[in-house]
């Protein structure tokens, strides 16, 4: 079974940055295609951004393009999120998420991914 387990989020200062990771246990992270989402209190669940279980494709929402960046590191099997410049509204609970796929595969923002982590909370004020 597959586990996933989010790490890195915290409190920061608008125009800061923090690096969030998500460890696979239970599998080879090669085999999936890797996502983030987050979730504010009282919205929808949003897609932030996807990538290709190798690593060379990505997209992101548009409302953290420029800003975010989606790795993975297959030999740690371990997937990150490097956000900078944060802004208020990316204040949310944010989860890394699974879904198995062959080589090159990639996975949109509003796919229903398989495996999912438990979250870690990311906090911008002024």
């Amino acid at each position: 079974q597959v586990k996933l387990t989010e790490s890195g989020g915290g409190s920061e200062q608008v125009g800061g940055s923090l690096r969030l990771s998500c460890a696979v246990s239970g599998s080879t992270i090669s085999n999936y295609c890797m996502a983030w989402f987050r979730q504010a209190p009282g919205k929808e669940r949003q897609g932030v951004a996807t990538i290709s279980s190798g690593g060379t494709y990505t997209d992101y929402a548009d409302s953290v393009k420029g800003r975010f960046t989606i790795s993975r590191d297959n030999d740690k099997d371990t997937l990150y999120l490097q956000m900078a410049s944060l802004k208020p509204e990316d204040t949310a609970m944010y989860y890394c998420a699974a879904e198995p796929c062959g080589p090159s595969g990639i996975r949109g923002l509003s796919y229903d991914f398989t495996y999912w982590g438990q979250g870690t909370q990311v906090t911008v004020s002024s």
